[in-house]
């Protein structure tokens, strides 16, 4: 076997028992994510500490605690910006306004939520199409060490200009300073826009469906699933949406290679936006 084959062989086996390992001992399960991110990730976090090999990251992050919260940190994804993707936003305010009208109670399920940005960006959105006060959020968050930071309210004031220009891309109808306060060089978002968001611990690779959403947002991790993780999320968001629910996932989700590609219409595909059929 040539040396670079035999060298990598080896690295997949390391990888495999770090990931069996991070399970069995956490119940984090990382072992159904798509090898190449995630290897590229491990590298990343290797190079950064310093670590010649993914075994020794192994023996690190299981002996010691802030390397453990290191890799969870760096294998859960990264945080969502306020209105992060201005189309997006604006697809979702033409086209879920009129659906949430017709709900008597609507609810809204954000899969994976790891920033209080992703969750208020909904919020101001309902908030201007006159929905907010009816409509309950529930912003979950896979790593439990992560839960309390992400739930946390405010971001860093320098990212204000940044965050107003997404806002008026978006369509925003006012000024994002409107929904913050200054707090310690911090923005923090004003108690009322918070008040209809819940936040809890859910795991999106083991646990079941826990209730039923008119819209399901999930736009950061669909990405780094493998074909047989992928289908498991995209089931278990079929059973928690009604008919002509909608859910919302990156752009590049692949539904062709699932069965699930009959069960939904495109509301505007080119932004990740799908309307339950079946």
């Amino acid at each position: 076997m040539p040396v670079i084959r035999a060298a990598q062989a080896v690295e997949d086996l390391e990888i495999d028992l770090l990931l069996e390992g991070v399970f069995q001992y956490s119940g984090y399960d990382f072992r159904g994510y798509q090898r190449e991110p995630l290897r590229q990730k491990l590298h990343a976090l290797m190079q950064a500490d310093g670590m010649p090999t993914v075994s020794a990251l192994q023996d690190k992050v299981l002996h010691d605690t802030a390397a453990f919260e290191s890799l969870l940190r760096i294998l859960s994804g990264q945080p969502a910006p306020l209105f992060d993707n201005p189309g997006h936003f604006r697809a979702l305010r033409d086209a879920l306004g009129p659906w949430l009208r017709s709900c008597p109670s609507p609810k809204i399920w954000i899969a994976d939520c790891l920033s209080s940005e992703e969750a208020c960006s909904l919020a101001i959105l309902l908030k201007e199409e006159n929905l907010y006060d009816r409509t309950r959020i529930f912003a979950t968050v896979s790593n439990e060490s992560l839960l309390e930071e992400a739930s946390g309210g405010s971001f860093p004031l320098q990212k204000m200009p940044e965050y107003e220009e997404n806002y008026r891309r978006s369509g925003g109808q006012g000024m994002l300073a409107n929904y913050c306060i200054e707090s310690e060089g911090r923005a923090l978002f004003i108690p009322e826009l918070r008040r209809n968001i819940t936040w809890a611990h859910y795991n999106l690779t083991t646990d079941a469906s826990f209730n039923e959403f008119e819209l399901i947002v999930c736009r950061r991790r669909l990405g780094d699933f493998g074909v047989a993780l992928r289908r498991r999320a995209l089931q278990l968001f079929h059973e928690s949406l009604p008919l002509f629910g909608m859910l919302s996932v990156d752009a590049t989700a692949d539904f062709s290679a699932t069965p699930f590609d009959s069960r939904y219409k495109p509301v505007c595909a080119e932004q990740g936006l799908y309307r339950r059929m079946v």
